[in-house]
């Protein structure tokens, strides 16, 4: 039973957004003037980020497992909800109609019925991390979920997918702070256009059937040829707000390191994807994106706990 709806919510694509979580997250604590919930009269005292992050974790552990409580809670809804609405569609496409509504492992009623838990166990782990984060749950909950209707009205749909999952650095960020700063905002343009580019390219496989449906999207609209050109503008615009982040935030050597991890990996899909040869779309989707994310984050923490 777990494991379908694990898979229902293709839980393993986790991994693209989380990991820019966990960069908003230390960012956040990177950041702080002094930690909550202890008297640091002098906070220069801490010889390293190393010191403050191991201070906060211990005081304010609970705040890390909201953030994570949060970040499954919303995709999981935002997930469901898209193979909710969209069920009769992946019944009529060959790739999609293995999925779990059209196959009937699991029926449309709990599938909604499982966005709903989500959504309200969403918004009641904001509740518990401070008030920005409440009021603005019912906006970042729009924008997971409306992703599902915009394929209907538009071929921008990869944008609000890419705007969806850019909420997450963003919103750890806001976790540990309370207010915005540009740092992260960065990030999460990183991400937008990152996702945005991604998911044109996993896109390519359905171009004949969207336009059979008249489903909107940039393969449907331009192409394979010039949607790949979409996707790879859209990648340049990722890896630059990724190097402007590194000089503004003046970050160190293990940063470059990642942003070189993360650039090489958005090389690598575009030069396995052609227009003409799409059987290594997945290898591009997952594996290569996956590895960006999960290569960066970790060079990207490590500079700021090394500081």
């Amino acid at each position: 039973m777990i494991r379908n709806y694990l898979s229902l919510v293709k839980f393993s694509h986790t991994i693209f957004a989380l990991p820019f979580a966990f960069i908003g997250f230390f960012l956040g604590i990177w950041l702080l003037q002094s930690i909550p919930n202890v008297l640091i009269t002098y906070p220069d005292l801490l010889d390293t980020n190393w010191d403050k992050t191991i201070l906060f974790f211990r005081t304010n552990w609970h705040l890390f497992l909201l953030v994570l409580g949060c970040m499954v809670t919303a995709r999981s809804a935002a997930m469901a909800f898209n193979r909710y609405l969209d069920r009769d569609i992946d019944a009529l496409n060959p790739r999609t109609a293995i999925r779990e509504i059209p196959k009937g492992i699991i029926t449309a009623k709990n599938a909604l019925v499982f966005t709903i838990v989500n959504c309200l166990l969403f918004i009641g782990f904001t509740w518990f991390i401070n008030p920005i984060c409440f009021y603005l749950s019912p906006v970042a909950l729009a924008v997971v979920l409306g992703y599902s209707y915009t394929k209907r009205f538009t071929a921008l749909c990869h944008l609000v997918l890419g705007l969806g999952l850019s909420l997450a650095p963003i919103g750890a960020y806001l976790a540990v702070q309370g207010h915005f700063h540009w740092l992260p905002i960065l990030f999460s343009f990183a991400v937008l256009f990152w996702v945005s580019g991604f998911d044109i390219i996993y896109s390519l496989q359905d171009e004949e059937f969207d336009k059979s449906q008249q489903l909107n999207s940039i393969p449907s609209w331009l192409g394979k040829e010039k949607a790949l050109r979409v996707s790879e503008l859209l990648h340049l615009l990722s890896a630059g707000c990724i190097v402007a982040a590194g000089k503004l935030g003046g970050f160190g050597w293990l940063y470059w390191v990642g942003v070189l991890v993360f650039g090489g990996m958005l090389v690598y899909q575009h030069s396995v994807v052609k227009p003409n040869d799409l059987r290594r779309v997945n290898l591009a989707f997952m594996t290569a994106n996956g590895i960006a994310s999960v290569v960066f984050a970790v060079f990207v923490i490590a500079d700021i706990l090394t500081r």
